[in-house]
């Protein structure tokens, strides 16, 4: 995968290389790739940082995507999740009747 970086009339090229290993191998080589990711300096490092999902970036068109799209997805993974996101099934866990939130009720109750 190629991610161009595009500011002004400049590009910088990053090569990505990601093995089944989750090992990825990163150079500033301009060569074809399966698949290109286009955006800004400034929208890639909020990409990185977590501040931005990568898909919601793509959906507004502030960045394109070019190519195989399972490449983009399993490049994400590889970001780290915007602050203050929960995995829904802990979410779930909390909330539901007979879950976390449930227990801690019926503790109140006994007391």
């Amino acid at each position: 995968m190629r991610i161009d970086l595009v500011d002004g009339g400049h590009t910088d090229h990053w090569y990505v290389n990601m093995s089944l290993a989750d090992a990825v191998v990163v150079t500033r080589e301009a060569k074809a790739a399966e698949a290109v990711l286009t955006t800004t300096h400034e929208l890639f490092e909020r990409l990185i940082c977590g501040e931005t999902p990568t898909t919601a970036a793509l959906l507004r068109n502030e960045a394109s995507f070019a190519g195989d799209a399972r490449l983009i997805l399993t490049f994400r993974r590889f970001f780290p999740s915007p602050s203050g996101t929960r995995d829904p099934r802990e979410v779930a866990r909390q909330q539901a009747p007979h879950g976390q939130a449930w227990r801690e009720r019926l503790q109140a109750r006994i007391r």
